[in-house]
């Protein structure tokens, strides 16, 4: 039996040359929707929203794991680094590190990459259009 796919919806709103936001979920966040701007507006554009998702996918992921593994862990950070082209626009890369403080073996943190690969929407997604790379570092908790 198969479950049917699940919908997701989000609200975007612009004021032309003024500002823009997306409603995502219960929290509106502003985005840089302008074009050709003398000065950047240091909000996220669809760029930086597109890794985000991907950052947000892996962090989400690892919790997954967390509960499936089971897979300890006491924190994580990523960092997605992405390029793109502009003949033809598209995304050509995105290389992301994922560093997690856990004592898990280092078989286990292979087995984890394994994991967030495999069972990532918007990492499958984006693999499937363009190079998806990266690594899990095991970073050793401190002693407390």
């Amino acid at each position: 039996m198969t479950t049917p796919p699940k919908s997701y919806r989000v609200h975007g709103q612009s004021v032309s040359g003024v500002a823009a936001s997306i409603d995502a979920g219960n929290h509106r966040i502003p985005i840089d929707a302008t074009w050709a701007a003398e000065e950047p507006s240091g909000l996220p554009g669809p760029a930086e929203l597109l890794a985000s998702a991907f950052a947000a996918c892996l962090l989400k992921n690892l919790e997954r794991a967390k509960a499936m593994m089971p897979f300890d862990y006491e924190s994580a950070e990523v960092d997605v680094k992405s390029r793109r082209q502009d003949a033809p626009p598209k995304f050509v890369e995105i290389e992301y590190e994922v560093r997690i403080v856990t004592a898990e073996e280092q078989r286990r943190v292979e087995l984890l990459h394994r994991n967030l690969s495999q069972f990532g929407t918007v990492f499958n997604t984006l693999a499937a259009a363009c190079n998806v790379h990266g690594t899990v570092v095991a970073v050793p908790p401190s002693p407390h």
